[in-house]
């Protein structure tokens, strides 16, 4: 078994915070175009796949979870934090919320059509990222897609005791480059289909990318 105690920082860091990240991170529609848009481009893959439901893995809140049900999309969220859980759920009542980690989804083998991870891998331990898209792969139907976003980076390693607004975190941040991730995507057995790349406008420090991957159907 992985050593997965990384989990318990991560866990009590967003339970902490859990009120301010809903306050203060931005819903889709408030997204860039580029961003958006993607979300979008996801959406449309998977709702015209038609495979199954789609997790939103790391769903926080659930504001990107409600963006894919507004678009018809079969989706549910899950988190590590029930905190988060907690407000998605009071937030989108309408919608299926649980609480799991990645690194072992609650999930049977090919019954996903879709996996959305959307800025919510940056918190694994490079080397435990292997096991985790390991997990969407087995997850997923044949044919089903993936959609990962996230900052990216030279390979730093992050490690703030503050976030959003002052509060206090334990969690670590990787950034890995993207040519790292896309390899560790095809190592999972899953086939890239796009990638974007957006440069830091004024203002930001960081580069974040976009990758669109989907499971080979069987032979």
């Amino acid at each position: 078994m992985p050593d997965v105690s990384y989990l318990d920082a991560v866990r009590k860091s967003y339970d902490t915070v859990a009120t301010a990240y809903f306050e203060r991170v931005k819903s889709p529609a408030e997204l860039d175009p580029l961003s958006r848009g993607m979300l979008d481009v996801f959406a449309e893959t998977v709702r015209t796949a038609g495979l199954g439901p789609v997790a939103d893995l790391g769903c926080g809140p659930g504001k990107v979870t409600a963006h894919l049900a507004e678009r018809d999309v079969p989706a549910f969220g899950m988190d590590l934090s029930p905190a988060m859980i907690k407000l998605a759920r009071d937030a989108h009542p309408d919608l299926r919320f649980g609480v799991g980690s990645m690194t072992a989804l609650p999930f049977a083998d090919d019954t996903l059509g879709g996996v959305l991870a959307y800025y919510s891998t940056h918190h694994t331990p490079p080397e435990l990222l292997p096991v985790v898209f390991g997990e969407f792969h087995r997850t997923l139907i044949p044919g089903g897609h993936v959609m990962l976003a996230g900052h990216v980076g030279v390979g730093q390693h992050l490690r703030p005791t503050q976030a959003y607004g002052g509060l206090p975190v334990s969690y670590e941040s990787y950034l890995l480059p993207p040519d790292g991730l896309a390899e560790l995507l095809k190592q999972a057995g899953l086939v890239l289909t796009a990638r974007l790349v957006e440069e830091p406008d004024e203002g930001a420090q960081r580069t974040f990318a976009t990758f669109l991957a989907r499971k080979p159907e069987r032979p």
